[in-house]
């Protein structure tokens, strides 16, 4: 039999394939979730000034006794108003880039800039709403299985050594409920947002999986804490919003609150706004988003009857 002798008439080197998919694909985004939970303040907009001041009335003190003296007058409480200034601020980023872009390109460059800025809007404007609740006064750190501890300063003053688990989330809706006597959120629940952390460490707690054998046994398939204490859960992965903290990063960090907790004062809605196209005769191009606004909590105190919120936190 003859003897062949392949080559190639390549040259050495990887072989590459240049041809590109019809798809293109896109880098995740953080999951977003304090901004449905704040409440826009009704009348305020463009052209109505710098800031806006909201009014707060304070609760009339419950009487000893309410029983009257015949001749004696009827005696009198005081009515008291209080205020708060939000102010909003400009916010913006943008994308440049060019008609060659477009020219060359398989893909629609303008269309995955925009998609990309709206990811980008929704994570910071859901950093400062998120800033806005964790800006509360009072604090709760766990300490252990059993165990936590309250601060009303605005500041934790303990490093935090527990996960959360059932028996903090009992703490807090009662502190929320007979200490500071705020209402609940919404349909006789309150609310509370933790980083994914903290949800794992409820739903490890063989007392979440006791309540929820009978009464919801999907939850724990669907990763859902759901409705535990008159409490309703959202979980989120977005690290600028809510952390791992304490030692060791123990505590996935997060909040619970009441009505009315924070408030957002809007004197432009979120919008993209396209550059000028006729810049260095139409090759230069840019997309940006922009908004006027601001966040703020309503009452900025630990006193009951006034503070909404408890932020699960850590030194």
């Amino acid at each position: 039999m003859a003897q062949f002798t392949w080559t190639v008439d390549a040259p050495t080197g990887v072989y590459k394939n240049h041809a590109l998919s019809s798809r293109l694909y896109e880098a995740a985004v953080e999951d977003t979730k304090f901004v449905p939970f704040t409440r826009p303040v009704e009348g305020y907009g463009r052209k109505m000034g710098e800031s806006v001041t909201i009014t707060r009335v304070a609760n009339i003190t419950e009487p000893t006794s309410a029983v009257l003296t015949e001749g004696v007058r009827i005696p009198e409480d005081d009515f008291d108003l209080s205020t708060v200034a939000i102010t909003p601020q400009e916010l913006g980023r943008s994308v440049p880039y060019t008609s060659l872009s477009e020219d060359l390109s398989k893909y629609d460059s303008g269309n995955a800039i925009q998609r990309k800025l709206r990811q980008q809007l929704g994570l910071v404007l859901d950093t400062l709403a998120a800033n806005a609740f964790q800006g509360c006064q009072v604090k709760y750190i766990p300490t252990g299985s059993l165990a936590g501890t309250f601060d009303t300063d605005g500041t934790a003053s303990t490093s935090a050594t527990a996960n959360m688990n059932v028996y903090h989330i009992e703490r807090i809706v009662d502190y929320l409920y007979d200490d500071l006597r705020c209402a609940p959120y919404e349909g006789g629940d309150y609310v509370g947002i933790f980083r994914t952390l903290g949800i794992r460490g409820i739903m490890q707690d063989p007392a979440w999986e006791d309540w929820h054998r009978y009464t919801d046994p999907a939850a724990k398939f669907n990763g859902e804490v759901g409705r535990m204490e008159s409490c309703r859960f959202v979980k989120t992965n977005h690290n600028n919003a809510l952390g791992e903290v304490g030692t060791g990063s123990v505590l996935g960090e997060g909040v619970i609150f009441g009505e009315d907790p924070v408030v957002m004062a809007e004197v432009l809605s979120p919008e993209l706004r396209l550059g000028r196209q006729d810049e260095d005769f139409g090759r230069s191009r840019a997309v940006a988003w922009y908004a006027n606004l601001g966040f703020d909590e309503v009452w900025n105190t630990a006193n009951a009857g006034e503070a909404r919120i408890v932020h699960v936190t850590s030194s």
